[in-house]
């Protein structure tokens, strides 16, 4: 059944609090679309140039896209998993729709990370950030499947400990990151560093509220409003096909902290690593030697590269140090 009940909750008002909220999150998930578009429009690589080894970032694209995409459409039919609680009246609310597609878009936007620290680690001949590169992405899959546990089963312990995994992964990130700091100079060390300070706010998040909340909530037995755990198969048909409409800001007090980061700062990172990984295709075919700003002046650009040449210049000059 859709909504629990016999009266159908009415619409959503803009005096609710949660209307503006939800406002705001379709205006920043719209943005970040048409974000996504620009980029594409001005980083795409030409099939023609796939034999160059350029092709790389239409794969980064492509895996920015399911996330940004996956991201908006969560924004705008918002639910919160084990409580089977969202804001429109759609089969489109349920958790099994809902979760498939958060499920492909998380997978995607770390995949985008394991790709970007592959590229820098193999440049800087650095283990360390080759190894955690595709562990975190290893992690991911397995934190992914122990959210659907937690979701089919409405147990909290699911998402406690999926999120632990979240923040196991994403510390190795961080620690692959900073193992290229010696490695690089000038503007590239600073969004390094930039990024790692981000990943250590992320996990400040995940450490003081994100899981200790999921804790409580298992502690105090509030999964699937008290009642007791379902098992698999009942959960799989209860996924599919409940979903309990609900206007009310205290059922969403809690979601919307993370939501709200999660459909901006989040999405906005994967946009980032797209331009990131562009720039580090001209660092790539200029190698190791010199800088990139001397080898985009010498080069005459190509019909495909939608972006100046100065203005790769400025963005891209620093200096590679090969490892010791």
């Amino acid at each position: 059944m859709s909504v629990e009940g016999q009266v159908r909750p009415a619409s959503l008002a803009w005096s609710n609090p949660l209307a503006w909220w939800w406002g705001l999150l379709t205006l920043v998930s719209g943005t970040n679309v048409a974000i996504w578009f620009l980029l594409y429009h001005q980083l795409h690589t030409p099939i023609a140039d796939s034999f160059n080894g350029t092709s790389g970032i239409e794969l980064m694209l492509l895996l920015c896209a399911a996330y940004v995409f996956g991201c908006a459409f969560r924004s705008f039919l918002p639910r919160a998993d084990i409580q089977r609680i969202c804001l429109f009246d759609t089969w489109l609310s349920s958790v099994l729709v809902g979760r498939s597609v958060a499920t492909f878009a998380e997978i995607c936007f770390v995949a985008q990370w394991a790709i970007l620290l592959h590229g820098l680690g193999t440049k800087a001949g650095a283990d360390t950030t080759l190894n955690t590169a595709w562990i975190a992405l290893a992690l991911i899959v397995v934190a992914e499947c122990v959210s659907w546990y937690g979701v089919v089963t409405a147990n909290y312990l699911g998402s406690a400990i999926e999120n632990s995994i979240w923040a196991v992964a994403f510390s190795l990130i961080g620690i692959g990151l900073g193992r290229l700091l010696p490695d690089f100079d000038g503007p590239v060390r600073i969004v390094l560093a930039i990024a790692i300070m981000g990943i250590a706010g992320y996990l400040a998040f995940l450490a003081t509220i994100d899981i200790p909340t999921y804790v409580r909530r298992w502690r105090s037995k509030a999964g699937n409003d008290g009642k007791l755990l379902l098992r698999p198969l009942e959960g799989l048909r209860d996924v599919a096909t409940r979903w309990v409409v609900t206007h009310d800001i205290a059922a969403w007090k809690d979601e919307i902290p993370w939501m709200s980061l999660y459909f901006s700062a989040a999405v906005w990172a994967s946009l980032a690593l797209c331009v990131f990984y562009s720039l580090e295709i001209d660092f790539a075919r200029c190698g190791a030697e010199g800088s990139i700003a001397s080898c985009v002046s010498r080069e005459k650009p190509r019909e495909s590269a939608k972006i100046s040449a100065p203005f790769k210049a400025q963005v891209l000059s620093y200096r590679f140090v090969s490892p010791s």
